[in-house]
């Protein structure tokens, strides 16, 4: 015989289906299509009840198919863990697992900043008494002494609290700030600081000072006057008394020897670390 699922008679806007007949009878079925169809049945019967919870929390930034996608979920996971043998009713066990589930997705996926559980649960909280709190001061915000007294809060807590508030959601690079002047086109982007590109060069300078330093006093003469104080070769060739094609040959030869030793130091420092890693 069918197991039937029929709407309970109540003094609200909506009717909560009867499913008490359903749950004794799935807790006696094997696993199976039967046993499949019918927790099917049920989920769907409840669904609407699972987005009444979403419908409350839409006020909250979230699209309200997303709230809606996440209370089923907690709905489906209320079905699976409900006991018909308990005394309580089915809709008093679900909403709680249905909500529980809404404020995790709100505490793990919807902040743009990481916050800690408890920062979160202050921020809360602070919210909840500033609203409030709000209706009594002719819209005007209320003190942090205030907000302490309405929640039992130490200020501390309040002033993280309030501090949280703006980290929900972070503003864009691209937003424009209001300077006083004309320019629109001036945003958040230009007050941040950028890299000084010379940082590579400081770590170069430092990778072949030691090399430089073992160079002969002459190839060492003629690397500064080349790449410091900018001479041709023709210049450095007159200052030594040589040809230019021999200082051609001996910058050469100079820069492949520190080429040669960085390159060395820098192998033997990556095996150092792999060796460190693996021990």
């Amino acid at each position: 015989m069918a197991t039937t699922i029929s709407a309970r008679p109540q003094q609200r806007p909506y009717s909560d289906p009867d499913t008490t007949e359903a749950f004794q009878v799935l807790v006696t079925l094997p696993d199976g299509p039967r046993k499949e169809r019918l927790r099917q049945r049920v989920i769907t019967a409840w669904l609407p009840l699972a987005h009444r919870q979403a419908a409350r929390l839409r006020e909250r930034g979230e699209q309200l198919d997303d709230l809606q996608q996440v209370a089923a979920l907690g709905l489906v996971r209320a079905v699976d863990r409900f006991d018909p043998e308990r005394a309580v009713a089915f809709e008093q066990f679900a909403i709680p697992t249905i909500t529980g589930e809404l404020k995790r997705h709100f505490r793990d996926h919807t902040w743009d900043v990481h916050v800690p559980r408890r920062t979160q649960e202050l921020r809360n909280k602070v919210r909840k008494a500033v609203r409030e709190l709000s209706t009594t001061l002719d819209g005007r915000s209320p003190a942090v002494a205030q907000i302490a007294e309405h929640t039992r809060l130490p200020e501390e807590d309040v002033v993280r609290g309030l501090e949280a508030l703006e980290s929900y959601r972070s503003l864009s690079l691209d937003v424009a700030l209001d300077r006083g002047g004309d320019n629109d086109d001036y945003t958040l982007l230009d007050t941040l600081g950028s890299a000084d590109g010379r940082f590579g060069l400081i770590e170069d300078r430092e990778a072949v000072k030691p090399a430089l330093a073992r160079l002969p006093e002459r190839e060492r003469r003629i690397l500064y006057w080349r790449f410091f104080e900018d001479m041709t070769q023709s210049a450095i060739a007159a200052e030594l008394g040589v040809s230019q094609m021999h200082v051609s040959r001996l910058l050469t030869r100079a820069l492949a020897r520190v080429r040669a030793e960085v390159e060395q130091n820098e192998t033997g420092q990556d095996v150092q670390r792999g060796d460190r890693a693996a021990a």
